[in-house]
């Protein structure tokens, strides 16, 4: 499993797993003693707090799975920052994201062609928990890319 998170983002420590019928739970924390801020770039390694953030990856073995990070929430020691604290970021994830980067790829590539209930049904069939209106959101936020590349293809 350590192999896997490390796949995911090399930045995390496998911590452990579950198995619940299915779809797996895979917990993680951060192997980083700070964090830079994403306001400012100040570094900082006094910790504030810390919670537990989710996000959907990619199947495996057929089962969903979803990660569970034990997120850290810094100070920012920047006096002339806007911002007192900040979450420390992932590269797999974007900021309050509940899909990692490489879920969020799949799901286009797959609803990319076909309508968002064909997508919706297709990805609950082994990839991830997403609704037709996920399917629509990621699509409209991913939509320049999506049509740019298009266009690409095209002129090839």
């Amino acid at each position: 499993m350590y192999e896997l998170v490390q796949m995911l983002d090399n930045n995390l420590i496998y911590l452990d797993h579950q198995v619940l019928n299915d779809s797996i739970i895979i917990y993680v924390c951060s192997k980083h003693d700070e964090a830079k801020c994403p306001y400012c770039g100040t570094a900082s390694s006094r910790i504030h707090s810390t919670y537990e953030r989710s996000f959907q990856d990619l199947p495996i073995q057929g089962k969903q799975v979803n990660v569970i990070i034990e997120n850290r929430k810094y100070f920012c020691d920047n006096t002339h920052c806007l911002k007192t604290t900040f979450a420390e970021a992932f590269e797999c994830l974007k900021p309050k994201s509940k899909k990692s980067n490489r879920l969020m790829d799949e799901i286009v590539k797959v609803s990319i062609e076909v309508s968002s209930v064909t997508a919706s049904r297709l990805l609950n069939d082994g990839v991830a928990k997403v609704c037709k209106s996920t399917v629509c959101e990621i699509l409209k936020k991913n939509g320049k890319n999506i049509g740019q590349g298009k266009r690409r293809e095209n002129m090839h």
